[in-house]
Formats: structure tokens, sequence, C-alpha cells
């Protein structure tokens, strides 16, 4: 099918193939990065939490699995992100599926689980594999989350919850959508991999829903190396949780009424392995428990340091040409969003060109690489053109992107980095 709709070009591969010719493509390469003049994320490890793993590793037997670290880091995690429970998991991925699979154990004649056209492709996975079927809300354009009035136009008898992506530091809760989700008794799971330490009405993102999921990759706000965070208040979500990560196995609840009824049903097994669910081996280790406890303590600061980066970057940017209404407030961004105001191939081939030329490291399309229904994983599963019935969606696919904000960033390099991106648009 040839043509546009809404301005956006419906022949993908003739728009794509054409934009090969006009720009390097942006495709990760680890000989490139190390010389990127700004990469995506600069020094997440410091040499204090270097020489703690190190320091761990001199002992002459060192535990090295699941163990002591890895449950104190979850209690610190706890405690900063204000809920009973966490279960450290090896990475975002890995939280996205137990979460799901979690709400599978409740609603095991499936549903509906309302998720984001701009998200990573592990959300949306993990609703497929799990037997929900996924149904898209567009995005709010000053957040790049869901926007509520979308979400509630999706709504229906059959939806066990909506799975909401609060994207690249912002977050997508209303008072409005809490309430409404409330009154129909509809999870909400909090995917907040990209927004640690974001607030909304005072409270952290990610203590709001009945679940919450963190990803410690290496390019986040704070990182594990890999690795994973579920959090409920839910006590019984808590004890699937545990389970779920480590094979379904019985013996990885810490309730003992639990874990004797288990054993009391099934006499006939080795109380060892009893295994109450179909699980995973999803456990993450002490490295990880270790340095999540290092860079816990720096969190806070950092992301208060990552604030006034984004303040200057958004009161420098030339906001005839781009986008800088997004809303800020509560907001934690590892990332600076630059989005174009208008649908512009030209600018936007000339931008990529610009941050290449100056070695700024950048991703197109946001989250996940822009609107995922387009992508080849879910040819079948939704109408071949129904990635149109999206437009914010479809607007930060072909002219939106972010590049690197961290703490070391400092104003002039802020300055040198900006002046790039304006002069582009000249």
């Amino acid at each position: 099918m040839t043509g546009t709709a809404k301005g956006l070009p419906l022949n993908d591969g003739k728009f794509f193939s054409n934009l090969r010719k006009n720009l390097s493509i942006n495709v990760p390469d680890w000989n490139h990065r190390m010389a990127l003049k700004y990469p995506l994320m600069r020094g997440n490890f410091s040499r204090e939490d270097l020489d703690l793993v190190i320091e761990h590793l001199k002992q002459d037997d060192p535990f090295l699995t699941n163990g002591q670290h890895c449950r104190e880091f979850e209690a610190q995690w706890s405690k900063w992100l204000g809920v009973k429970h966490s279960v450290f998991v090896n990475s975002g991925t890995s939280a996205n599926i137990l979460s799901i699979d979690a709400l599978k154990l409740r609603y095991q004649e499936g549903g509906e689980v309302i998720v984001p056209p701009i998200t990573w492709v592990s959300d949306i996975s993990a609703v497929l594999r799990a037997g929900f079927t996924p149904v898209f809300a567009d995005i709010d354009p000053r957040t790049l989350s869901m926007s509520t009035e979308c979400i509630l136009e999706k709504l229906t008898e059959k939806t066990r919850a909506v799975f909401m992506t609060h994207a690249q530091g912002f977050h997508g809760l209303t008072d409005e959508l809490l309430a409404e989700l409330d009154a129909r008794d509809i999870w909400l799971i909090e995917d907040v991999c990209e927004s640690h330490g974001c607030e909304f009405r005072g409270k952290k993102v990610g203590s709001f829903g009945i679940m919450s999921n963190f990803s410690f990759y290496y390019a986040h706000h704070m990182s594990t190396i890999e690795g994973g965070m579920v959090c409920t208040n839910d006590d019984r979500l808590y004890q699937d949780l545990r389970m779920l990560r480590a094979h379904g196995m019985v013996r990885e609840s810490n309730d003992q009424a639990l874990k004797d009824g288990f054993i009391a049903g099934n006499p006939e097994l080795n109380s060892d392995f009893i295994f109450s669910v179909p699980g995973y081996n999803f456990r993450n280790n002490e490295i990880g428990g270790i340095l999540g406890k290092s860079q816990l303590r720096k969190l806070d600061k950092n992301n208060a340091r990552r604030t006034e980066n984004l303040e200057l970057f958004l009161s420098l940017i030339d906001d005839r040409h781009y986008r800088t209404d997004f809303e800020v407030e509560g907001s934690s961004n590892y990332a600076f969003n630059i989005v174009l105001r208008n649908k512009d191939h030209e600018l936007m081939a000339r931008l990529c060109n610009a941050l290449r030329a100056n070695g700024i490291e950048f991703r197109r399309g946001s989250a996940g690489g822009g609107n995922q229904l387009r992508q080849p994983y879910l040819k079948g599963i939704v109408g071949e053109t129904e990635y149109l019935e999206y437009p914010e969606a479809e607007h930060i696919h072909f002219f939106g992107m972010y590049i690197g904000n961290f703490p070391d960033l400092n104003a002039d390099e802020i300055r040198e980095v900006v002046a790039v991106i304006n002069r582009a648009a000249e």
C-alpha cells in the first residue's frame, strides 16, 4: 500500500530506504560507542561500587548466588520506594514476565490487558505469552505514557489490567485513572523501568499499582549490570512472585503457613521439591545485590542532578522546531527527549546526521524504538495498518528520539549538545 495518512508514510520500506541514503542508521555498535563523545550513559559505575564487589570476591569462598546481599537490597529498595515487598530478578524483562504471570494466576481464563504502543517489547510479549489479549491505547505527547482518556475508552468487562509504562522518566498517572480502575477493580501494573524516582502527588511512581516493575540495566538510572525488581504491597502476590522467580518452588516462599499447606496437601512429594506453579530461574546474584545497595545510596542525588540538566536542556532547545512542553513535575529523566514539533522528514534526517557527526549517541522512536504496532512480532495479531490509529505514537516513531542525560553531564556540555540540535533546524 502506498500513499500517506495524516502526513505519515504508509510505504514503510520506501521511506526507510530513502532515509538510509541520507543518514547513517543508528545501529548500536560497541566499538563505535567507545569513541562517542556523548553516549547514552556515562560512568554509571563508580570506583566505590566496583571496590565493594572486589572486596567481596577477595574472600576465600565468596557466596555468589542469590543470598544475603540480594535480600538486603530488596529490603532497602522497598523502603526507598515505599512498598512492603520487593523481589530482585535478573532483568527488567523478567520483572515484566513475572508480574503478568502473577496476573494470570488470578485470571486463568485470560482477558484483555491495556498496553501502550510506545514501550519496550517485553511488556507486550509478556502479555502475549501469558495468553492475554493486548489492547493498545495511544500516548499523551506531554508524558509519552498512555493517555488517561485513551485508556478509559478501551476499558471493557474483559479488561483485567492496565499495564502502564512510565516512559523516559515521566509518568502516566492521573487521579481520574486511579479512581476509575479502583472502582472497576482493575489491576494497575506499573512498568517503571525508565522512571526510577519519578513522583506523583508526593509518592514515588511504582507504589500506586498492585505491582510495579523496575530495570537496573546499565543505561538506566542505576544499574546492577543486568537486573530488575518486582514490587507489591499484596502479601500473597509477594509469595507468588518469590515462587515464580525460582522454578515455582514452594520452598522459596517465606510464608511458613503457605508452605505447610502445600506440604500437607502433597504428602507424596519431597517437601523441598514441591513446584506450585510453572516458574523460571529469574534470580539475581550477590554481585548484583552489592551493586544495587551501593547505587541506591546515590540514586536520589543523581536524579536531582538529572533534573537540573533537563531544565537547562529544555530552556535552551529551540521550541519553534522541537517540543518543550513535557509534563516535568515530579519527573526523573535519564534521557533528553528530542521530538520535532512538526512532521518534517528532512529535518529529522539532518538532525540524525548532525548527532552522528558530533559523536552524540541517540535512539530513534523513544522507548522501544517507536510504535510497537509496526513490529514484525505483532503481524497477524493486530490489523495490518492498525498502527495508523495511534497518531501520537506515530509521531514519536518518525519524529522522536532521545539522547543521554547522566549525572556528570555539565552545563557547558549540555550547551554544546543543544547547539548541535538547534543548528540542524536552521
